[in-house]
Parts: structure tokens; sequence; C-alpha cells
């Protein structure tokens, strides 16, 4: 996989962190793509310096289409080409849906959604040429439900119809188009999980002792990207969800509406 490029968004921490250190580790190089940019300039430069392969960083805001078309124009500029899009950046939110102001919706939809939409747009001319990878990091909650996550899990669902949209628009063309959707993974997303005002949580509800690595998810990720995938499900737990959901529906949301009514400081 030497000289391919592959961009991140998101990727100043957690799983976009994880998955810019995996490329890199197989030769690719890598373009960091976070609005944290002194976060991502220490790891592209750590990366450069372990791996010697490139890695750009720039800063950039994926709610805004210009800084969308800007980056991937920055990519272009610099490496000629684009062999790997992963929409990664997101954001979650904790409220129920009567509490919620509607503007927290709105902002979740347009991190975890537009984000991904704007973004592939720009991307989309360019992988084409190289016949290469479109990757919407997403969640089980693009599938499974969970209640006072109204806004995250409509917008992981609509990425969800985006990409399955966008890979049958693409069947003929060589691109390949996959859905990475994790169980629950230590990272910074709960702690910056918006509530129903549009704060951030600043800490998690659950205990993240026994979730999936976010390095163990890049791995599978980049595994699916290789075998080029339609859907990956990461981790046991969220298998069993997404196939209790489909078999016994009435008995899953039974079960979900425990496990968060468990949850510290739960909304129930």
């Amino acid at each position: 996989m030497k000289n391919k490029i592959s961009i991140i968004t998101g990727a100043s921490s957690g799983i976009g962190k994880a998955l810019a250190y995996e490329l890199a580790q197989q030769d690719f190089n890598v373009v960091l793509v976070a609005r944290r940019k002194n976060l991502i300039d220490t790891i592209s430069e750590d990366i450069e310096s372990k791996y010697g392969v490139k890695a750009l960083a720039i800063e950039a805001d994926v709610t805004i289409e210009k800084d969308c078309k800007m980056f991937i124009e920055k990519a272009i500029n610099e490496f000629g080409s684009i062999d790997i899009l992963i929409n990664n950046a997101g954001i979650s939110q904790r409220a129920m849906f009567a509490d919620l102001q509607l503007d927290v919706i709105k902002k979740v939809m347009d991190v975890n959604y537009w984000g991904t939409v704007y973004s592939t747009k720009y991307a989309l001319p360019y992988i084409l040429k190289t016949k290469g990878s479109i990757v919407a990091v997403t969640s089980i909650s693009g599938m499974q439900p969970l209640p006072a996550r109204t806004g995250y899990c409509a917008s992981k669902y609509a990425v969800h119809g985006f990409m399955d949209s966008l890979r049958i628009e693409h069947l003929k063309t060589g691109v390949h188009i996959m859905i990475a959707a994790p169980e629950y993974v230590k990272s910074e997303i709960r702690e910056h999980a918006l509530m129903s005002d549009g704060n951030e949580q600043g800490e998690s509800p659950r205990n993240e002792k026994g979730m999936l690595s976010a390095e163990t998810a890049a791995k599978r990720i980049v595994k699916g990207i290789r075998k080029r995938r339609r859907t990956m499900l990461i981790g046991y737990k969220g298998i069993m969800a997404v196939g209790l959901a489909r078999f016994t529906p009435k008995f899953m949301d039974r079960l979900t509406y425990h496990v968060i009514q468990k949850e510290e400081n739960s909304p129930y």
C-alpha cells in the first residue's frame, strides 16, 4: 500500500487517531483532518518520525462545506490522488427528546451527517479515478437505536441510508463503499456528548472497562477496507444487539430501556 493516500476526518483522538496510526503502519500517507490543529500537528509529526510516511495535518470543520472542499483540494495539491476517505468525525448527544433544544439535534446532524456528505461530495471525483474506498465510521446506534440519543441515532441512520444508496450507485464504477459500525469504544465521544442545552456532558455515564479500544476498532476497519467489505459490525455485543433487534424487536426495545435505565445519571 506504499504511496497510497488516505484522508481521515476527526483524526485528533479516538478511532480517527488510531486509524491514522494503523494506516501509516501499513505504508499509507495520511491526511489528518480535525478542528484541534495542535493535536493533529503532534500526531502527524509522530507518525512521520515513526513510520517514514507523509502525514499532512489540516485544520477544518466538517460542518462547513467550504472547509471540506478545502481539505480535499489541499490533499490533491500535496499528493495528487486520494485512495481512501474515512468519514470519522462525529459527536454524540444524551438527553430525552422532550427536554432537548432543537438546535442541538441540528448540530449533531451537521457534524455526523452533513460532514459525511460534504466530504464525500468533494472527494468522490478523485476516488473514482483510483477506484478507492469511501468509509463512514458510524455506530451500532445507526442500526439499533438508543433512548435519550434521538439526534445521534437519527444522524447515524441518515448516514447509513446515504452510504447504502451511494453504494448501489457505484456498483459498476469500482468504488468501494463501506459502513463501519462499532459497538461502544473507549474514546472521548461520551465526554463531549451534548446535553439538552447543548453543553458537553463532561464525563462518561458508562463504565468503560471492557469496551473495545480505539486501536482494536481501527485494525478491524482497515482489515475491512482491504477486503472491500460492505458493512463491518465491530464487537460481539453490537453484532448480538443488531441480531436481536432484527428477530425480536419488542424484546430488544425492553432490554435497551433497562440498560439505559441503569446508566449513571440516567434520564429515566
